[in-house]
C-alpha cells in the first residue's frame, strides 16, 4: 500500500470515525449539563425560546459599537477566512463528489479558478491570524498550544490542497496524499480542541434555546 492509497483508505476512514464519535461525544456533554430553572417570566410578544436564542446567535455575529474600531480588523479578518473556507470545502467539484460518495449528497461545483482565488486569499487571511496572535501582546499572552494547533490543523489542508492544484514541490500523488493526510489530522483534532466551536457556539444557544451551568458558570 503506498502513501495516497493509506490517506484515503485507513487513515481517513480512522479520522471520519474519530469525528463522529468525537462530536457526538462533546455535543452529549451538552446536553448533559445541569439546566437552570429559567425564573424571569416571559415577556409578553416574546419570540420562543429557540427564536431568541438564534436572534442573540445574530446579534453576537458583530461587536458592539463600543469596540468595533479595536476589533475591526480582527472581525473582518475572521469572516474572510470563515466564508472562505466554505467555498474551498463546498465549493470545489472534488470536494464535492468526496461528499456525495460519503452522504450521498451534491450541488453544482464553483469555477476551479474561483476556488483556487478563494484559497490563497484564506490562506493568506490565515497567516494574518497567526501573525496577530503572536504579535499582539495580549493575545500572545493569552494562546496556548491548543490555539496554535487549531490553527495549523486548519491552514495545512488549505496550503496541502493549494500545492498539489498547482502541482509545486512534489509528484501530483505525493502532494495529494499529503492533503488527504491533513484532512485526516484536522477530523481528529477537530472534537478536542477549538475548532468545536462550530458546533458548540451554535448548539448551546442556538440549537437548545436553553440555558446551562456548569461549576456554576452560565453557558
Amino acid at each position: 500500500m503506498d502513501l495516497l492509497d493509506f490517506a484515503r483508505g485507513p487513515a481517513l476512514t480512522a479520522a471520519l470515525a474519530v469525528f463522529v464519535l468525537g462530536t457526538l461525544w462533546r455535543l452529549a456533554g451538552v446536553l448533559l449539563l445541569p439546566r437552570l430553572r429559567d425564573r424571569s417570566p416571559a415577556r409578553e410578544g416574546a419570540p420562543p425560546p429557540l427564536l431568541g436564542a438564534l436572534g442573540t446567535v445574530l446579534r453576537k455575529m458583530w461587536p458592539r459599537p463600543e469596540f468595533a474600531q479595536a476589533t475591526r480588523f480582527m472581525t473582518i479578518n475572521s469572516y474572510v477566512f470563515h466564508l472562505g473556507l466554505a467555498v474551498v470545502v463546498f465549493g470545489l467539484a472534488p470536494h464535492i463528489l468526496f461528499i456525495r460518495q460519503l452522504l450521498g449528497l451534491h450541488w453544482p461545483a464553483l469555477p476551479s479558478n474561483l476556488v483556487y482565488a478563494v484559497g490563497v486569499v484564506t490562506l493568506a487571511s490565515l497567516l494574518a491570524v497567526l501573525v496577530r496572535r503572536l504579535t499582539h501582546p495580549v493575545m500572545r499572552l493569552l494562546s496556548h498550544v491548543g490555539d496554535y494547533l487549531s490553527w495549523l490543523m486548519t491552514v495545512l489542508p488549505v496550503a496541502t490542497g493549494l500545492l498539489a492544484s498547482a502541482h509545486l514541490g512534489a509528484r501530483y500523488e505525493t502532494l495529494l496524499a499529503l492533503h488527504v493526510l491533513s484532512i485526516a489530522a484536522f477530523l481528529i483534532w477537530f472534537p478536542f480542541g477549538k475548532l468545536m466551536h462550530a458546533f458548540l457556539f451554535v448548539f448551546s444557544r442556538g440549537a437548545t434555546g436553553m440555558r446551562f451551568s456548569h461549576r456554576g458558570v452560565k453557558v
